[in-house]
């Protein structure tokens, strides 16, 4: 069993900024492809950021193209943390947030489906 922990969310006015954190195992970090995720009621699960595992050569981010530009993911090797960085926060953006982790030895993937660990979500609120 995989645990994420996510911290960081919260509310903030448009324009504003957050960064939400994601700690997980050493050995998940170093084999599984990461990211970041997102869910408002009645909506499926949306992607938001990933990244391939450290195990891979030329680990790639990825970003959806709602929030390119703005949002940036990265990681705290020896800490085993994932962040998001959220800037230039719109109303559209409010939702809960899912740290997700997939299997070891998974390619990175922009799918929620791949994925095999999730956190316990964290709220994001932009008032507008």
């Amino acid at each position: 069993q995989v645990t994420l922990v996510e911290s960081g969310g919260g509310l903030v006015q448009a324009g504003g900024s957050l960064r939400l954190t994601c700690t997980a195992p050493g050995r998940t970090f170093w084999s599984s492809a990461m990211g970041w995720f997102r869910q408002t009621p009645g909506k499926e699960r949306e992607f938001v950021a990933v990244v391939g595992a450290l195990s891979w050569i030329g680990d790639s981010i990825y970003y959806s193209d709602s929030v390119k530009g703005r949002f940036t993911l990265s990681r705290d090797n020896v800490k085993s943390t994932l962040y998001l960085q959220m800037n230039s926060l719109k109303p559209e953006d409010t939702a809960v947030y899912y740290c997700a982790a997939s299997r070891p030895g998974s390619t990175v993937s922009t799918r929620d489906q791949e994925y095999e660990y999730w956190g316990q979500g964290t709220q994001v609120t932009v008032s507008s």
